[in-house]
């Protein structure tokens, strides 16, 4: 019987944490449980709470919610980190709660996931801290955005904002106060009222290494840039970490910006907190780079202690909907993870940073979403995360980079990710047979398990209607198109052969009846 596994090699403290299996019986398959745009109403975790037995029941064994802890006021999408410890509990910043809600709904809402044989990931935000209480006088100088090394206009003293003292919580969980030399850089000087990239200097003081070479050091990237290089530093998020873990239960970490942050940190980070949490805990960190070979050599810095979103399979999926019928096909999963090292590799169609209007904007055109949802659910490689506009659907309003205001509507794909999570769910297991033969006709069948003994087919078109002759190791043996795009049935031969069909720019999912 073949089954996934995320597989976590950890020598921490002379003994090695083996295989941590992200899911039961069933194959795994992650939710990102939130969009930029969600409502701001505060109810959030509520309604995680009441959506989660629904989710479990069409699949869904693992949430990654969105940052819990409290940003610069009530609108903060998380990543704008004021007080990592203030999960909504604390009246800072003009509020209690956070976007989402307070700490009881968040703890609720992850033992209800808990209640459903679901884990639950939370947003790690480490990189940077935002919206500090009060400024310091620090001494700087100014850095080229496009070449991070590159120095100008000599030394200045500034008004950096880069005192935290968080007085509505205290010294509640934590009595660490971070001051300037806590950090590396800021972008805003109060005195000059300026926007650049402001580099401390001081002993000790620099950009971090070894971290992503875009931009020569891609060290910084917003806010208050937080100094991995310092011990006291290092020493509270490991604290906090254990802290955040033992306090929520979650059950691993997405990471934010890790190609930011000094490689080596989280080697330490995770050791640490596996170690004193006893758990084995799940990790994938956000490497936005399309080419493969940095995620690679990210991988190999950090030991196989975490997995990677494939970023360039979703530039694959985003190519393919542009390409209008003309993009091979055949190339849909070269020079990816989910090819490479799918043992490691988180692979997804949308997230919150690739919708519209978003920094890192990439929207794969609604046509080629079941394509590709049907890619990363049906397959054997990779950890498939499904992404919570993309199921539910999003309506909202935002600035682009023109100036302009844009009303954006995602069209919710709910349909066909229930039937493509339930063909996961109940078929997509045992040995896999790949026909990514054609420019425009892919597919792949699944002979199933002896947990799972009926196998599946897909067939996908880019372009025109599509038939493939396809193995199933099953001989004489009838399938249906769950999607319906097709109304006949398709029966193998003696030998386990047949002819399945798809229509023009659709995938049809066949199970075995």
């Amino acid at each position: 019987m073949i089954k996934r596994r995320i597989t976590l090699a950890l020598a921490i403290a002379g003994s090695l944490f083996t295989t941590a299996n992200v899911e039961a019986a069933d194959n795994g398959t992650m939710m990102q449980y939130f969009h930029w745009y969600v409502s701001g109403d505060g109810q959030h975790w509520n309604r995680t709470a009441q959506e989660v037995d629904d989710l479990a029941a069409k699949g869904i064994t693992a949430l990654w919610l969105p940052p819990a802890y409290k940003g610069g006021s009530v609108y903060d999408v998380g990543y704008g980190v004021y007080d990592l410890f203030d999960l909504g509990e604390f009246d800072q910043k003009g509020t209690v709660r956070t976007k989402y809600g307070n700490k009881q709904q968040y703890l609720k809402a992850i033992r209800a996931a808990h209640a459903n044989g679901m884990q639950v990931y939370g947003d790690v935000v480490l990189n940077h801290k935002g919206s500090a209480d009060q400024t310091e006088w620090v001494e700087a100088v100014r850095v080229a955005r496009n070449n991070r090394n590159y120095e100008y206009g000599g030394n200045t003293w500034i008004q950096a904002w880069t005192k935290f003292d968080f007085p509505g919580r205290g010294n509640q969980y934590s009595s660490f106060k971070w001051r300037w030399y806590h950090f590396d850089a800021v972008d805003w000087a109060q005195n000059f009222g300026e926007s650049s990239i402001f580099k401390f200097r001081g002993d000790g003081k620099g950009f971090d290494w070894e971290v992503d070479t875009e931009n020569q050091n891609y060290d910084y990237l917003m806010y208050a840039d937080i100094d991995f290089q310092h011990p006291e530093v290092r020493g509270e998020l490991k604290w906090w970490g254990e802290w955040y873990t033992n306090e929520t239960q979650v059950d691993g970490f997405r990471i934010d910006a890790v190609k930011h942050i000094q490689f080596d940190f989280f080697n330490e980070w995770l050791d640490h907190v596996r170690w004193k949490t006893g758990k084995e805990l799940f990790a994938v960190g956000e490497y936005w780079h399309n080419d493969v070979g940095r995620l690679h050599n990210y991988i190999d810095k950090t030991g196989d202690r975490m997995s990677l979103f494939d970023v360039p399979l979703q530039k694959n999926f985003y190519e393919a909907s542009k390409g209008g019928g003309y993009y091979d096909m055949r190339n849909l999963m070269n020079n990816t993870l989910m090819q490479q090292r799918p043992w490691k590799a988180v692979t997804f169609v949308a997230n919150h940073d690739t919708q519209p209007l978003q920094a890192l904007e990439r929207p794969v055109e609604d046509w080629f979403r079941p394509l590709a949802y049907a890619f990363i659910l049906t397959r054997s490689e990779g950890y498939p995360n499904v992404f919570y506009a993309d199921y539910y659907g999003a309506d909202y309003w935002d600035k682009g980079k023109d100036g302009n205001d844009y009303h954006i509507i995602m069209n919710s794909h709910q349909w066909i990710l229930d039937k493509l999570l339930y063909a996961r769910k109940n078929h997509a297991y045992g040995q896999q047979h790949s026909y990514m033969d054609h420019w425009d006709v892919i597919g792949w069948t699944r002979e199933g398990d002896a947990e799972h003994p009926k196998g599946m087919a897909v067939l996908m078109s880019d372009a025109g209607y599509g038939t493939k002759w396809m193995y199933t190791g099953h001989a004489n043996t009838c399938y249906e198109d769950s999607t319906d795009h097709i109304s006949f049935d398709v029966c193998t031969n003696n030998d386990g052969w047949a002819e399945f069909h798809t229509q023009g720019g659709k995938v049809s999912i066949w199970l075995q009846k």
